[in-house]
C-alpha cells in the first residue's frame, strides 16, 4: 500500500509539472485551441509564480492537456540552479508573497534539489545531537540546516522521524541522555505503546517520541538558522502534505501519517510572525483535510497533554483568525466565510475545543433518553414545495463531536474555559444572515461558523436563533395562507390569545392546551396576545407582560407548584405538588415561546433546569446551586475520615416532607432501612441521593414541562448552538445593569439630543436611581428589568419629546422601548413624575 501511496503521489506531482510546463512553454503546437497552453495564440503569458498556482488549480479540475507537448523533466539550467542556491539564500527570512512559496513549489517539487542530497533519510534525537555539537565544534550550522530543512519539507522522512523504537536504532548510544533524566512532561502521552507492533489501533496510542520531539524543538528553536529552515520547510511540505489528504487518502494507509502533524504542533514558536503569513495559514489547510478519525485521533491525543501545552496550541489557532481578520475587509461581497485561512484555523480549533473538554471534568452518563419522533413517510408541504432542506427538522450532530461519543453538553469542567474559546475580532465580521443561509441550505458548499458554535458569543448565536425563528414564524404563515386557500377558511396567521387579566392562568392554559392537542405547529406562529377590555396592540410589549403576569402567578408559593429557597433566591420543582401536569407543560411552552419570541422572562431556576432541558440528568455537583445546603451535608459526608457508619448513623432510607410539612420516606436501594451507609458504599449513598432529588422525586412534573418547552423548540438549532448556561441567558438575560453603556446607544427623537438639557438632567437622575429604581425603570420602559444577551448596550432604547411642561407622566411603548418625556421645567419635577409613572404603571391602553 505504502509503494502505490509513493507511486500515486509521483504521478499527480508529474502532472502537475506537465500543466506549469504547458502554462510556460506550450506545447509547441502552433495552432492549439487550449486556452491553457502557451501556444495558445490568444493566452497571455504568466510569470513562473502564476504559472505554478495554476498549474494546481488544473490538476485539481482535472484541465485538458495538449497531445503534443515537449519532454517533461526539470531543465538542466533549472536544476543546475537549484544546486548553487545556498543554505543561508533558502533559511534566511523570505520576504515574498504567499503564492510565491506556496504555488511554484507545488508546480516544480524540487525540495530535494534546493537541500541537496544526504544520506539521512529520518531524524532522530541521538542525529539532531550528533549533528548540533559538530556544528558547534565548527560554528558553523550550515549541516544542521540542510538536514532538518530537508526532513522537515519531507512527509515520508518526517512520518519516520522521532520514533520511540522501530526506527531509532541508536537510542542506546552514550551521546543520548536517557529519557528518565530529560524533561518528562506529558509522558503519558507520549510513551504509549506503538501501534504498529500489534494489530489494533488505539486511539490514545502514537509512534511518535513527543518527549524527544520536545527536546529536540527546545535546541533547535533557540538557532535563528534553524529556525528559519523550519519555517521554509513547513512552506514546502504542507502543498504535498495537502495534496495526499485530499486526493490520496493517506491517513486510511498508513495512521501513523498524523506523526507529521503531532510533530509540527509541538513547535512552540508557530505563533510567531514569521509563521503567521504563510507557513501555518498552509498547515491548517493541511490539517483540515484530516479525515474525521484522524481529527478525533488528534483530539484523544492533545487531551492528555498539560494544560499549558493545550493552550498554546488553542492560542497558535486564535492568534491566526485573528491576524487574518484584521488584516483584511471583510463585506457582504468578501465575507469571512470565503477565507480559506480562518476557516481552516477554525476548524483545527475545534479539535483542541473537544481535546479541552475531554482533558477536563466530563460526565458522558447521566443523559435524559430522549423520545426522537420517528419520520413519516408522508411528504410535508415543505417537500412539496422544495423547502425541505431550509425548514428541515431535528439537531444537528457535529461528525467530530459523533466520533468522540462526547458533546458540550457533558462537560462539567473544561481544561480551558469556554469563553476562551471566542473570537470576537472574528463575532465583529460575520454576516449572520449570510452565514445562517449557509448553515440552514448549503452546509454541503459553504462553511457556516454555526457548525463551530464554540468560536461565537451568546449574542452571535443569538442572532443565529432569531433568524431561524423569523424564518419559522414566516413559514407557518405561508402554510397558514396555503392551507386556507385551500380549504376556503380565513387565515389565521398568528398565535393569537386573548385573556383576561384577573384569569390569566386558566384563560392561557386552556388555549395552549387545546393548540398543542390540535394543532401544535401553530406555537411555532408569531405570538399576538390581547387583554380583553384593553386597547393595546401587540407589537412585543403586550406580549411581554403576559409572559410577567403568568410567571407571577405559576411562581406564586400558594399556587405549590414550585417551592422557593430564600437563601438562593431560586425555584425548585415541587415533588408533592397537587397541580396536574398541564400546568408544567403549561410553564414549558411559556419558556419556549419566550425564546422563540425573543422575550426575556424574569424566572429564577437553578442551572441543572436548564441542563436537564439540554438531555443531562441531574448529578451530585448540581446539588451545589439548586440545594446547597444538601450539598454541603453530602460533601461533608464524603470528605469524612471518621467511622462513618458509628458516628453518622445513616441508612439507605431518607426522608423529606411534602407541600403540608407531613415527613416522606423513600428507599434509596430495595430495603434502604437495612442498609448502613459506610466509607465504602458512602459515594453510591450520595449518588443515589442526589439522582432521587433532581430527577425520579420530579420526574412527572419535570417531563411535562420539558414536553411543553419541546413543543416550541424541537426544531430549532438551540440545542445545538448553545450551552446551559446561554440557554438561560437567552431565557432570563442579564441581571447586570450597565446603564453607562443604554445611554450611549439611545437615540433621540422628536427634537431631543444628547445635550437638550432635560435629557442631560434624565440620565443624572436615573444614575442616581437605587438598583431597584433602575429595574422599575427598565420594567417601564422595556417590559423586563432584565439586560438582553449582549447588555444594556443592545438595547436600542428611543427617548422622544411629548410635549412642553406639563404635570402628565411619562408613557411608553413596550414594543419599541420608546419612552415619551415631556419636557420638565426641572430636574426635581423630572425625578417625582418619572418615580410615579415606574412605580405605579401597569396595563395598556391608548396614549
Amino acid at each position: 500500500a505504502g509503494s502505490n501511496c509513493s507511486r500515486n503521489r509521483a504521478t499527480a506531482k508529474k502532472l502537475i509539472e506537465r500543466y506549469f510546463q504547458q502554462l510556460t512553454e506550450g506545447c509547441g503546437n502552433t495552432s492549439c485551441t487550449n486556452e491553457f497552453c502557451a501556444s495558445f495564440q490568444g493566452f497571455q503569458p504568466l510569470d513562473k509564480n502564476a504559472a505554478a498556482a495554476k498549474a494546481l488549480d488544473l490538476f485539481k479540475a482535472n484541465a485538458k492537456l495538449c497531445d503534443y507537448y515537449p519532454s517533461i523533466k526539470l531543465r538542466a539550467d533549472n536544476v543546475e540552479m537549484g544546486n548553487k542556491m545556498s543554505t543561508e539564500d533558502f533559511s534566511g527570512t523570505l520576504k515574498v508573497d504567499h503564492e510565491f512559496y506556496v504555488r511554484s513549489v507545488q508546480a516544480v517539487f524540487k525540495i530535494s534539489v534546493c537541500f541537496g542530497v544526504s544520506d539521512i533519510h529520518y531524524l532522530t534525537e541521538h542525529t539532531v545531537c550528533s549533528i548540533l555539537t559538530s556544528c558547534e565544534e565548527k560554528g558553523d550550522y550550515s549541516a544542521l540546516v540542510r538536514v532538518v530543512g530537508r526532513i522537515f519539507s519531507n512527509s515520508d522522512a518526517l512520518m519516520k522521524s522521532f520514533r520511540k523504537d522501530e526506527f531509532d536504532t541508536t537510542k542506546n548510544l552514550d551521546s543520548v541522555k536517557p529519557a528518565e533524566q530529560q524533561s518528562g512532561e506529558d509522558s503519558s502521552a507520549a510513551s504509549l505503546p506503538d501501534p504498529a507492533l500489534n494489530g489494533g489501533l488505539d486511539s490514545c496510542e502514537v509512534a511518535v517520541d513527543l518527549d524527544s520531539v520536545r527536546r529536540v524543538y527546545d535546541k533547535l528553536l533557540s538557532i535563528d538558522q534553524v529556525e528559519a529552515a523550519l519555517v521554509n520547510a513547513l512552506i514546502f511540505l504542507t502543498p504535498n502534505v495537502e495534496l495526499d489528504l485530499e486526493y490520496l487518502d493517506v491517513y486510511e494507509t498508513n495512521p501513523d501519517y498524523l506523526n507529521i502533524f503531532l510533530i509540527v504542533m509541538e513547535n512552540s514558536n508557530l505563533h510567531s510572525p514569521e509563521y503567521l503569513e504563510v507557513a501555518l495559514p498552509q498547515f491548517c489547510k493541511a490539517m483540515s483535510k484530516l479525515p474525521v478519525s484522524a481529527l478525533a485521533r488528534l483530539s484523544k491525543l492533545w487531551s492528555k497533554y498539560s494544560l499549558p501545552r493545550l493552550r498554546r496550541m488553542m492560542e497558535t489557532f486564535q492568534q491566526l483568525i485573528t491576524f487574518t481578520v484584521v488584516s483584511n475587509e471583510y463585506d457582504s461581497d468578501n465575507l469571512v466565510n470565503d477565507d480559506e485561512t480562518v476557516v481552516a484555523a477554525t476548524k483545527c480549533l475545534k479539535v483542541v475545543f473537544y481535546a479541552s473538554i475531554l482533558g477536563g471534568d466530563v460526565d458522558m452518563e447521566h443523559n435524559d433518553e430522549d423520545e426522537e419522533d420517528s419520520d413519516s413517510d408522508e411528504l410535508t408541504l415543505h417537500e412539496l414545495l422544495g423547502e425541505e432542506r431550509l425548514y428541515k427538522k431535528g439537531p444537528r450532530v457535529d461528525p467530530l463531536e459523533k466520533e468522540l461519543g462526547v458533546r458540550t453538553v457533558d462537560s462539567i469542567r473544561p481544561l480551558i474555559p469556554f469563553e476562551d474559546f471566542i473570537n470576537e475580532s472574528l463575532n465583529d465580521v460575520i454576516e449572520m444572515d449570510k452565514d445562517f443561509t449557509f448553515f440552514k441550505v448549503d452546509a454541503e458548499t459553504k462553511f457556516s461558523f454555526q457548525s463551530c458554535p464554540f468560536i461565537l458569543s451568546a449574542i452571535t448565536k443569538n442572532q443565529g436563533l432569531y433568524y431561524d425563528n423569523r424564518i419559522s414564524m414566516y413559514s407557518e404563515r405561508r402554510l397558514t395562507a396555503l392551507y386556507s386557500m385551500v380549504q376556503g377558511q380565513q387565515p389565521n396567521p398568528y398565535l393569537k390569545l386573548k385573556v383576561r387579566r384577573d384569569h390569566i392562568i386558566d384563560d392561557a392554559l386552556v388555549r395552549l392546551e387545546m393548540i398543542s392537542m390540535e394543532n401544535p405547529s401553530d406555537l411555532k406562529k408569531q405570538l399576538f396576545v390581547e387583554f380583553e377590555g384593553e386597547q393595546g396592540v401587540d407589537e412585543g410589549g403586550v406580549s411581554k407582560e403576559f409572559f410577567q403576569l403568568v410567571l407571577e402567578e405559576i411562581f406564586n408559593p400558594d399556587i405549590g407548584m414550585f417551592t422557593y429557597d430564600d437563601n438562593t433566591k431560586l425555584f425548585w420543582f415541587n415533588s408533592s405538588s397537587l397541580e396536574n401536569e398541564a400546568q408544567y407543560t403549561l410553564i414549558g411552552i411559556v419558556l419556549g415561546l419566550a425564546i422563540y419570541n425573543n422575550c426575556i422572562l424574569d424566572v429564577h431556576f437553578p442551572m441543572v433546569v436548564y441542563r436537564k432541558l439540554m438531555g443531562k440528568k441531574g448529578t451530585f455537583l448540581d446539588l451545589s446551586d439548586s440545594h446547597p445546603v444538601l450539598y454541603q451535608s453530602l460533601k461533608e459526608l464524603l470528605e469524612y475520615t471518621g467511622n462513618v457508619e458509628e458516628d453518622m448513623m445513616l441508612t439507605f432510607q431518607i426522608s423529606h416532607t411534602d407541600l403540608f410539612g407531613n415527613p416522606i420516606l423513600y428507599d434509596l436501594k430495595e430495603q434502604g432501612d437495612q442498609i448502613a451507609v459506610t466509607k465504602a458504599n458512602r459515594q453510591e449513598f450520595v449518588d443515589l441521593y442526589a439522582d432521587y432529588i433532581l430527577n425520579t422525586s420530579v420526574e412527572t412534573q419535570f417531563k411535562a414541562f420539558k414536553k411543553g418547552f419541546l413543543m416550541v423548540t424541537s426544531e430549532s438549532p438551540m440545542k445545538y448552538l448553545f450551552r446551559p448556561e446561554e440557554v438561560e441567558l437567552l431565557i432570563c438575560g442579564s441581571r447586570k445593569l450597565d446603564f453607562e453603556a443604554l445611554e450611549r446607544t439611545t437615540d433621540y427623537d422628536g427634537g431631543y439630543t444628547k445635550d437638550t438639557q432635560v435629557i442631560k438632567d434624565f440620565w443624572e437622575t436615573i444614575h442616581s436611581f437605587s438598583d431597584e429604581q433602575k429595574r422599575l425603570f427598565l420594567q417601564f420602559t422595556t417590559g423586563t428589568d432584565r439586560a438582553p444577551v449582549g447588555g444594556l448596550g443592545k438595547l436600542k432604547m428611543i427617548i422622544a419629546k411629548n410635549g412642553s411642561d406639563t404635570d402628565r407622566l411619562p408613557t411608553s411603548h413596550t414594543c419599541f422601548n420608546a419612552l415619551l418625556l415631556p419636557e420638565y421645567s426641572s430636574k426635581e419635577k423630572l425625578r417625582e413624575r418619572l418615580l410615579k409613572a415606574i412605580t405605579y404603571a401597569e396595563g395598556f391602553g391608548m396614549l
